[in-house]
């Protein structure tokens, strides 16, 4: 996916139980390291669950088994919904590695965590053949190659501005661009960088740039100030105000050839001109190697037969550690395995540093986890990228075996047999090609969400805040408009009685407009949304298959990779067509569209996991679905104890926004479509501009 991508996947998810008691996002606590070794017997007693959680708790990424054992020691766990270099107390104990988006669940964050443990102590724990087994095994456990650390997509912004207010006397301004960016929770501007000045103009193209991490999944509040330089201070208030734009990230990328024009404003009474921001994604690490290996002569670790080979690849971190970003299928009961080629993105695999370390573990694979090691070797992209020749055989050798053995060689040799590499286009090479996202909403009019005019009804309109149903709309619909160009969305209603002869429909226009159901941006919906409720009878059943066909039969008439479409159903219930709107998912797998289902109330939403088809892929009359075009998520899971409304929004569209560029190359690729090219990059007419640093 997007190289955003990318990306993890964040459904279902429960707060993680550990050892330390975990704040909320957004809180800190300190957790006393006392309550741990207790914890520590406990596992003792039970070898499968030992196994798993000392290796990773003594594993190479946040810290160490005996940091965990030393009474002594204290621990700042802060979460946090930003992308630091922590991982979920889930993740730890499971062996996970790797960044999470996750938005619900505290997150531990490394470089929180001190003091470092003694090293005498580790050795301690370290002694016994017991802790032998759980050195050798690494955090291989449950790994989901789709949750690799992937860096964010970078983009780069020009600005540009014409017609600036002219502020000097006996010259023109002299124009500065600050960028300021808006955190989440605070909703507090910070000042992200400035441009140089431009000596002299009211017409400036910046040359210094900034460059910005793209989420698809976020809505990036941005503001661009600009003032007239009057002095060297760096204090903005010694400088004359020229006006300010603000937009979303999303706006300027999803511009036709991802170019944004703005009216300037903030002085009253005054026009200010016009800023033109361009956006351009930075291409670095945009290829994918194909890779396949085989090996040779492995040590042979089952007793009543052969080894059951598998491996792990690490990229190296710049502090030393590992993160995992690989792991081949289990080749059963042989020495000589050839495993099946695997394709990776090579920013997951080296983040575009080709003479990295790449470590490479073999396992012989055990069925209650306790994985037996055989060995390790460690190359680089650069090394790899040769291709099959002799410098890509690679000797596998334990260390321990090594040590204890004078006349150890090796635990058997790993062969590269094919490599190859091609570039893959993104996410925003086709929205930069024009192609639009189309966004149409569903909403769920059952009588089981109470009577809308009593305030215990999910649909009850509480003049003061807005309710489960209207957040869940404004928090996806105001990232996904950023991509449509005429912001008008079809809002649909399904499980009512319509007036005037009380017929139930499943498929019926917010705005009851038969003809055209269209609303004008995301507050037009939620103004026919209102409407709606005064007018129709909630009803029943919960039906999803007739918007799902709605959808549908747009996206079928559009093939060619130049729309996209995304249907969000917002529902309370559990549903009673399964087996027709498992036939509909099935069906719109082959189209360009993908659905999110969000759940609102305390209802049990089981049902929908099915439909999630993340585990499982979803299949209707023998028929298996081409792709996982579904994303299901429980609001309740996102809403803020605190009460903030702005928070749990940004949570929910956090996660379920996340896949929809994974779901969108899938497509295109699948058909083989390719992005158009982008129109001829913007060049204003030129000028002759004196460049002074602030």
């Amino acid at each position: 996916m997007l190289c955003c991508a990318h990306r993890l996947k964040s459904k279902r998810r429960e707060q993680s139980t550990s050892p330390c008691d975990v704040q909320p996002i957004g809180e800190r606590a300190t957790v006393i390291s006392d309550t741990v070794p207790a914890f520590f017997k406990t596992l003792f007693t039970l070898y499968g669950q030992l196994t798993r959680c000392a290796s990773a708790f003594a594993g190479v990424h946040s810290f160490s088994a005996p940091s965990l054992l030393s009474s002594s020691n204290t621990w700042e766990v802060a979460a946090s919904p930003g992308r630091t270099g922590g991982r979920l107390v889930s993740d730890l104990v499971s062996g996970v590695t790797g960044d999470s988006t996750r938005s619900v669940g505290a997150r531990l964050c490394a470089s929180r965590i001190r003091p470092e443990p003694p090293r005498a102590l580790a050795m301690e724990m370290m002694e016994g053949d017991v802790m032998d087994k759980l050195e050798d095994m690494s955090s291989v456990y449950d790994f989901d190659p789709i949750t690799g650390n992937i860096p964010a997509t970078k983009v780069e912004i020009t600005v540009s501005c014409r017609n600036l207010l002219d502020k000097d006397t006996f010259s023109k301004s002299d124009p500065l661009c600050v960028l300021y960016t808006q955190g989440v929770e605070t909703k507090q501007w910070r000042e992200f960088g400035r441009t140089e000045v431009i000596d002299n103009t009211l017409n400036p193209d910046f040359v210094r740039k900034y460059i910005l991490d793209y989420f698809f999944e976020e809505k990036q509040n941005l503001r661009f100030d600009l003032y007239d330089v009057d002095s060297k201070s760096p204090d903005l208030s010694k400088h004359d105000f020229l006006g300010q734009t603000f937009c979303t990230l999303g706006e300027i990328v999803g511009s036709p050839a991802s170019r944004l024009e703005k009216p300037l404003g903030g002085i009253p009474g005054k026009k200010c001109g016009t800023i033109i921001l361009s956006a351009e994604e930075l291409s670095n690490c945009r290829d994918s190697a194909t890779m396949q290996f085989c090996a040779n002569k492995l040590d042979k670790k089952d007793f009543f037969g052969k080894s059951d080979p598998f491996m792990v690849f690490y990229r190296s971190n710049e502090d030393g550690t590992f993160t995992i970003c690989h792991k081949t299928e289990v080749v059963k009961n042989t020495l000589n395995p050839v495993w099946q080629p695997f394709t990776i993105p090579v920013r997951a695999l080296c983040n575009g540093d080709y003479d990295r370390t790449i470590k490479v573990e073999v396992y012989d694979w055990d069925r209650d986890g306790s994985h037996d090691f055989i060995g390790d070797f460690t190359t680089s992209y650069r090394e790899l990228a040769r291709g099959q020749s002799q410098f890509n055989v690679y000797e596998v050798i334990n260390t321990k075996k090594k040590l204890k053995k004078k006349k150890y060689v090796n635990s058997g040799t790993v062969t590269l047999l094919s490599f190859s590499v091609e570039s893959e286009f993104t996410f925003l090479d086709y929205i930069k090609g024009g192609t639009q996202i189309n966004f149409t909403v569903a909403i769920d009019f059952t009588a089981s969400n109470g009577n809308p005019s009593q305030s215990t009804s999910l649909h009850y309109m509480n003049p003061y805040q807005l309710n489960a149903y209207a957040m869940a709309l404004k928090a996806v619909g105001e990232i996904i408009q950023d991509y449509d160009s005429d912001k008008m969305f079809p809002a649909l209603g399904f499980g009512a009685k319509l007036p005037p002869d009380g017929r139930v429909s499943h498929e019926f226009p917010l705005n009851g407009n038969m003809e055209n159901p269209y609303c004008n941006g995301i507050e037009g919906i939620l103004e026919a949304y209102h409407q709606s409720l005064k007018t129709v009878q909630l009803y029943g059943p919960t039906n999803f298959a007739p918007v799902v066909n709605h959808v549908a039969r747009y996206a079928a008439a559009v093939q060619d990779g130049s729309q996209y479409f995304v249907l969000l159903i917002i529902t309370d219930g559990v549903i009673s067509d399964m087996a027709q709107t498992k036939e509909a998912i099935v069906n719109g797998a082959k189209l360009p569209m993908s659905i999110i289902i969000v759940g609102v109330g305390q209802a049990e939403f089981d049902a929908m996991v099915e439909l999630d088809g993340d585990d499982i892929r979803i299949s209707s009359r023998g028929k298996l679905a081409e792709r996982d075009i579904v994303q299901f998520v429980p609001f309740r899971d996102y809403m803020d104890r605190t009460g903030n409304h702005v928070l749990s929004m940004a949570r929910l569209a956090k996660d379920v926004l996340a896949e929809i560029p994974d779901q969108f190359i899938s497509y295109m690729k699948s058909r083989g479509i390719k992005p158009n090219p982008a129109p001829p990059p913007y060049t204003p007419p030129g000028h002759t501009h004196h460049h002074t640093q602030i």
